[in-house]
């Protein structure tokens, strides 16, 4: 029997690069390269994500591979509970250059910083050459963003989106966009009127490969954030594709107007929840606009819709992967508000007397989901207005969400949540009162604070914080152009009710509800028990 011909290429391909079209792949011989996929502790642990998070990741993962397989591609897969398992990438990457003894490594860049600095460190590590691919899944290149960013003091994602919705001829008519307008979001912020049902969601049964790896996450991850219970998430290609499908049918015509509405028990609403599978690579971003923009032209859903959900991809989406790589590593760490309070407890139990924050919390819990609005004007409003420590929050939102991922979580919170990074994302700071809230929601209903009261201890906190956020950070922004309406309201505050509001916010960030808990990290052991232990929150 004829020896096996050398391995020629050994090809990593990542838990978010589930792609059959990744750059990585596109040369591959079946006779000579192998594909390596590892699933390592590192990755499960370095925040403690939720746990559907990492069967979702790991299930897709393992189905990916079995695709490859059906495709007659030598797959070298790496089981978290493998024996000799490293725990890390490196570790992985080098035990399988000693399995197979490969002329070179090829690799697709990966989607965080600090994994791309692992790999520049193989290539004289291992001692063969190391080739990184761009990530071209994207409609703008890190370096068609570059272009488009040089020279700029300040970047806007509208001036971005036009370039995109240009150089891609995506809902344009000629020259011009389409309706004769680039943007629709003033048509797109009414509140859900109560005779309105938001459709029910797709749920994928898991098939034994997922529940093998529910299994396996019960087990090693017992104390990580998030219930398992009712996992739905697609897994593959296929199940992706029809979660679309349903979104484009019977949600996409009515997103627009209700996108940033929100409602007890409806964590979804007429959300596309396909974040999950772009962010892996199971959908494309552009397969995604182009089927929106048909949708459009086959007067099948209107124009404010399908141009809302399509500055969400090609829009923020590839604005944020942009400041990410053009900013990194020094973006993490600015604070440009001097945010410095420990995360309250409470983003990790749910247990607190504000309903709205409850509620969201609640639903990413059963979920590893909330929407745009749930984010940035419930948990982040709350997290800017009481100076919550960037890295804290930041490691948060990392940690819970199903689609969150580095490059498109860390600018998104640190930018345009926190306004960390002095307005080079955002025009400004996204703070907000109780009144929002109560406008866009039916969280104040059901809530022991009242959102018509401005001050005292039944007013609801998110009022006096944030004045008392204008009051602390006056000198950084009184001057921001967009700011001077409320600064010239609290001009007009007395002196008395401005010592009223502070005094308010003082006592409330001081008290039981707000403490902290133990940092980004919860204890390990049943989380029930630790809970049972450790809360102590007025009712």
């Amino acid at each position: 029997m004829a020896d096996a011909p050398p391995v020629r290429a050994l090809r990593l391909v990542l838990g978010d690069q589930l792609s059959h079209g990744l750059a990585s792949l596109r040369d591959l011989d079946k006779a000579r390269d192998v594909v390596l996929m590892v699933e390592v502790n590192d990755e499960t642990r370095y925040v403690p994500h939720h746990r559907q998070k990492i069967v979702f990741v790991l299930s897709a993962m393992r189905h990916f591979a079995e695709e490859l397989r059906d495709a007659g591609i030598t797959v070298d897969y790496v089981r978290l509970d493998d024996a000799g398992n490293s725990g890390s990438f490196s570790g992985e990457v080098a035990r399988a250059v000693d399995r197979h003894g490969p002329e070179r490594l090829i690799l697709t860049e990966p989607g965080e910083w600090r994994v791309l600095e692992q790999m520049r460190g193989w290539q004289p590590g291992l001692g063969l050459p190391v080739e990184i691919r761009d990530d071209d899944r994207f409609f703008a290149s890190r370096h068609r963003f570059g272009l488009w960013a040089e020279g700029r003091k300040s970047f806007r994602m509208e001036f971005f989106y036009r370039e995109m919705r240009r150089e891609h001829a995506i809902l344009m008519e000629g020259l011009e966009p389409a309706g004769g307008q680039w943007n629709f979001d003033h048509d797109n912020r009414k509140a859900l009127p109560k005779d309105i049902v938001p459709p029910k969601r797709t749920l994928f049964v898991p098939d034994a490969i997922t529940r093998a790896v529910i299994e396996l996450v019960a087990a090693r991850h017992e104390g990580h954030f998030g219930e398992l219970d009712g996992f739905g998430w697609a897994v593959t290609r296929a199940d992706a594709l029809a979660a679309l499908a349903h979104f484009l049918r019977d949600a996409l015509p009515r997103f627009g107007d209700f996108q940033d509405a929100m409602k007890t028990g409806e964590p979804f609403l007429f959300h596309s929840v396909i974040s999950p599978y772009l962010n892996v690579g199971l959908l494309t971003a552009r397969e995604v606009c182009l089927a929106a923009e048909a949708e459009w032209r086959a007067a099948r859903a209107p124009l404010n819709a399908v141009e809302g959900f399509i500055r969400q991809i090609l829009g923020w989406r590839e604005y944020v992967r942009g400041i990410y790589w053009s900013r990194m590593p020094a973006y993490a760490a600015t604070n440009a508000l001097d945010a410095r309070r420990p995360l309250p407890w409470f983003y990790w139990s749910g247990e607190t007397a504000m309903n709205c924050l409850a509620q969201c919390i609640g639903d990413i819990r059963r979920h590893a989901y909330g929407h745009h609005i749930q984010r940035l004007m419930v948990t982040g409003n709350f997290a800017l207005l009481a100076g919550i420590s960037p890295a804290e929050i930041e490691a948060w939102y990392l940690a819970v969400y199903i689609d969150a991922f580095e490059w498109v979580e860390l600018p998104n919170v640190h930018g345009m949540v926190l306004f960390a990074d002095n307005g080079l994302l955002a025009s400004k700071p996204y703070a907000a009162s109780g009144a929002y809230i109560d406008r866009m929601s039916d969280y104040c209903a059901g809530c022991s604070y009242d959102p018509a009261l401005k001050t005292g201890p039944r007013a609801c906190p998110f009022n006096y914080l944030y004045w008392n956020f204008l009051i602390e950070n006056a000198a950084r922004l009184e001057r921001n152009p967009r700011m001077a309406m409320p600064y010239r309201t609290l001009r007009g505050f007395s002196e008395a009710r401005r010592t009223e509001i502070v005094t308010d916010a003082t006592r409330f960030l001081g008290s039981a509800e707000v403490k902290a808990g133990p940092g980004t990290a919860l204890p390990s052991g049943p989380v029930a028990a630790q809970l049972a232990l450790d809360l102590d929150t007025p009712r």
